[in-house]
């Protein structure tokens, strides 16, 4: 269910270095890493745990920059979820569509 999970963060080469160290002791290795982002997992399928810069500029506050990404099956169940959400009063945060490094997704705030 969980695809990844992603914190804030207003250092992120403090917490890139932090997070290299730790999660090195599971096996983890980064998979992305971008001025903004930088992610890491123990292997394809698994889940991935990211830091990042908060995607509206503002500075990494309790919730501001958090994420929890819940998987879907297809383009379209992604689709349908981010449009059920905003339906329910969510805020859009980012239309459904491809993003770096491929995969397909979109973003909302409750």
């Amino acid at each position: 269910m969980i695809g990844y999970i992603t914190l804030g963060t207003n250092d992120l080469e403090k917490s890139a270095s932090f997070y290299d160290e730790l999660l090195n002791e599971t096996g983890a290795t980064r998979i992305y890493d971008t001025e903004k982002f930088v992610a890491w997992s123990v292997g394809e399928g698994t889940p991935m745990f990211s830091i990042t810069r908060p995607f509206d500029g503002n500075p990494t506050t309790v919730g501001n920059g958090g994420m929890i990404a819940l998987k879907a099956e297809s383009s379209e169940a992604v689709d349908s979820f981010h449009t059920k959400a905003l339906s329910l009063g969510a805020v859009d945060e980012g239309a459904p569509g491809k993003r770096e490094g491929g995969f397909y997704c979109a973003y909302f705030r409750d």
